[in-house]
């Protein structure tokens, strides 16, 4: 009779811990094909001269969701409504006219990277002028400008809980780090701030001893990352396809690095596979990186050592200046593209071919998703346009259209290894939580996005099965997760020692 009962659910869950059977989760957007639909398309220019777009960044916070940046070659920033209503037969020109607010001259030179910061309050510019503005959008004016770059600053990202730190690239070869908060000196009646610590020939070409600008195009820095650990640096270069990864702390030697290039002695191939761009999901969990081989390949953070765990190939990257973003979930990518589209891969099925977005007429180079309003994206291309886009699943119209991505997520948390193994070997369901409120050995915890406000009895749960529709609830959680986890690296047990990516390596003294 013992045997013949049925499992109970802690029980499979604790089966598939120790046998490491992934448990599904469920994406922003169904495990369906996408469905794409333009929304409007916007003319970048300014008294009548169009100019290519270079850079676009929507708002972070949630009250600001629907505006976004945009910098172009000739050094404006121009910010956009995408909550305008468009009318489907207006011409670009007057689209911009309904969704642009505010523009400005933001440097005399091209601006490759823009960026939000102090709850949308702040924007920084980085530009060809090889300097670093921070402009107060209320007030639009300039509060400080970043100097000590030697050429163009390429990429910057700020800290990911502290706006007042960043971290920026350029094609002089350096990468450098800053903090606003340094007291700055007054020139030409701008605040100049320098850099806190630079590191120079951060990714050096074998082939170095060229001189000239092809020497400066060789060891440029094309992106650079704040990780998640608060402490973690990554950047990428022009030369080849290695990633390399800085403790901010001690920035001598990079304490790790990763690549897809199996034949680390292949210089001329190295070099030619060039990273253009890195991305990161709002976890810290993935890390992407587009290469001039025309793929794009995906990291896990933890699990470096081990090089890329899936690739991407379907679009053309024939230039440095083309982006590729991760959405904020971890579940799908989107990358501009040489040959006039952009595309989107299901991260889960790498093999698939990618959902194309066609309209641009020229290479599509910037691109963004919007952090709050989910399947809304912004590509921007060489036809001088920015477009908006709205992704959705062929599923789409039987959901609830104001569903977030936490509310169909589902996370376990994991039994600790011996305890899962006792219980397996006595095949004994846990008690529950009234029985066993004296004893502190953890519980399996089914948790929903309300539970995080209020906990939900787990009596109730012991009456569920593991259907293929449970499953697809469930996020996946192993055992040793429970330490190697990004949310143990992001907010561990008070007694517990923060751990960094550092601490996942081993690095030779």
């Amino acid at each position: 009779m013992e045997n013949s009962r049925s499992r109970s659910v802690f029980l499979d869950i604790g089966l598939r811990e120790l046998n490491g059977l992934r448990v599904r989760k469920r994406p922003f957007f169904a495990d369906s094909e996408l469905v794409c639909r333009e929304i409007a398309g916007v003319a970048v220019e300014h008294d009548g001269y169009r100019t290519p777009p270079l850079a676009v960044s929507f708002c972070k916070s949630n009250r600001n969701s629907q505006v976004f940046a945009v910098s172009d070659e000739d050094g404006y920033v121009s910010l956009f409504n995408s909550n305008r209503k468009f009318d489907s037969s207006a011409t670009h020109q007057e689209n911009t006219d309904n969704a642009r607010f505010r523009d400005w001259i933001a440097h005399n030179n091209a601006v490759f990277d823009v960026s939000w910061i102090k709850d949308d309050s702040c924007l920084l510019t980085a530009s060809g002028d090889q300097t670093i503005k921070v402009w107060d959008v209320e007030e639009n004016k300039c509060t400080g400008v970043l100097i000590g770059h030697t050429g163009t600053v390429k990429s910057m990202c700020s800290h990911p809980t502290n706006s007042d730190l960043l971290v920026s690239g350029s094609r002089d070869g350096c990468f450098a780090l800053w903090d606003l908060r340094c007291e700055s000196s007054s020139h030409r009646e701008e605040f100049c701030i320098n850099s806190t610590g630079m590191v120079k020939g951060a990714h050096l070409s074998p082939l170095s001893k060229r001189t000239g600008r092809r020497k400066a195009a060789s060891s440029s820095i094309t992106s650079v990352l704040y990780l998640k650990d608060e402490v973690t640096i990554a950047t990428a270069g022009a030369p080849d396809s290695a990633l390399k990864f800085w403790d901010t702390r001690k920035l001598k030697v990079p304490i790790a690095q990763a690549s897809p290039q199996s034949d680390s002695t292949n210089i001329k191939e190295k070099r030619a596979h060039g990273i253009v761009s890195l991305s990161q999901d709002s976890s810290g969990t993935f890390l992407t990186a587009s290469c001039k081989d025309n793929r794009i390949y995906l990291y896990n953070i933890l699990q470096l050592d081990k090089g890329p765990v899936q690739s991407f190939s379907g679009c053309r990257i024939d230039s440095f200046f083309i982006r590729t973003m991760i959405s904020p979930d971890g579940e799908h990518i989107l990358s501009g593209s040489s040959d006039g589209n952009a595309y989107i891969w299901q991260v889960n099925k790498p093999h698939v071919d990618p959902t194309v977005l066609k309209g641009h007429d020229k290479e599509v180079t910037a691109v963004d998703w919007s952090s709050s309003e989910i399947g809304k994206v912004v590509t921007a291309s060489d036809d001088f346009t920015v477009r908006l886009w709205n992704i959705e699943t062929s599923r789409c119209s039987n959901a609830n259209p104001t569903a977030s991505a936490s509310r169909v997520k589902r996370r376990v948390t994991a039994l600790s290894n011996t305890e899962a193994k006792d219980r397996l070997e006595t095949n004994k369901e846990p008690e529950s939580p009234q029985k066993h409120s004296s004893d502190h050995q953890s519980m399996p915890n089914i948790r929903t996005p309300e539970a995080q406000t209020k906990k939900t009895s787990l009596s109730s749960s012991s009456t569920l099965s593991l259907s293929s529709l449970e499953e697809d609830k469930m996020c996946e959680n192993t055992p040793e997760t429970a330490v190697n986890s990004p949310s143990s690296v992001l907010n561990p047990p008070s007694s517990v020692k923060r751990r960094t990516i550092r601490d996942y390596f081993l690095v030779t003294p």
